[in-house]
């Protein structure tokens, strides 16, 4: 076999591999999709790949008798604070800890890291009896301000990344000329890394998003259920209403998988920056 029927052979064997794996990762969602437009009766009795009929009474259950609207509109309060808070105040420290040379810089990094490691169900304990003497269990500051534990290290992360792959001369000059640090970094840096904080922002308000443990364990009634919680709660003691729940993961995902398809080579760039640059 030629060298060239060998490289051709590679790249169609890629490319299939690459349909299959694709394939793999969209059957879940498509399967979702199908199934929250079949009848609750022909769901596993006759289950098809196909749609048969398309019926919209799962959706419309899900705003008539559920309330869906609250728990979205909990899940983009919540997410949506997080990530402004985290965004912001994240820029500033990451600037610090790419520009600025001070003592255990390097550890601090680390330990940022570390956080991001750590798993949420060992706080969980400690975050809710704090919240509790704070009197904030089943409010949205009481949400966000856990969310901002797990959320804060990956923006800087993050952004520590995106502002080491500006070169230090652009500060420089600015300041040669005569600007102070501060207004470097708001005239210079920022305007320069607004694609990076954008990323960040879609990945941290995606990761608030989907969070689940906190907003299971710190809200108390369906006033405050986030998205993920409402979901996991619509079973009942004798029934599971699978028809909702896939047609509630429809809604849920679909905005969600919109933005990533959107901004899909952004949030790659993201990812690929805090980790090799960090």
């Amino acid at each position: 076999m030629s060298p060239e029927t060998r490289g051709a052979a590679g790249r169609i064997a890629a490319r299939v591999g690459l349909v299959l794996l694709v394939l793999f990762a969209a059957f879940p969602f498509y399967w979702a999709v199908v199934a929250s437009f079949t009848p609750e009766a022909t769901l596993f009795r006759e289950p098809s790949l196909w749609p048969r009929e398309l019926l919209l009474d799962h959706y419309r259950a899900l705003f008539t008798e559920r309330d869906f609207w609250t728990p979205i509109k909990n899940s983009l309060i919540v997410a949506g604070t997080t990530t402004v808070f985290c965004v912001t105040i994240g820029a500033f420290a990451a600037y610090a800890l790419a520009r600025i040379e001070f003592p255990f810089k390097r550890a601090i990094l680390g330990f940022i890291l570390a956080v991001t490691m750590f798993p949420q169900i060992s706080i969980v304990s400690p975050l809710y009896m704090l919240l509790r003497a704070l009197r904030l269990i089943n409010t949205y500051p009481g949400l966000v301000l856990p969310y901002v534990t797990f959320a804060m290290p990956l923006a800087v992360w993050l952004l520590v990344g995106f502002f080491r792959q500006l070169p230090p001369d652009l500060e420089e000059a600015a300041m040669v000329d005569g600007a102070s640090r501060w207004q470097s970094f708001t005239r210079v840096i920022l305007p320069l890394t607004g694609p990076g904080l954008a990323t960040t922002a879609i990945l941290t308000f995606i990761y608030c998003w989907n969070e689940f443990l906190f907003a299971l364990s710190f809200t108390l009634g369906p006033e405050r259920y986030t998205v993920p919680v409402a979901i996991a709660l619509f079973r009942g003691q004798y029934q599971v209403p699978w028809g909702q729940i896939l047609a509630a993961t429809v809604v849920a995902t679909a905005p969600v998988a919109i933005v990533v398809l959107a901004f899909q080579r952004r949030i790659v760039q993201g990812l690929t920056a805090g980790a090799v640059k960090g």
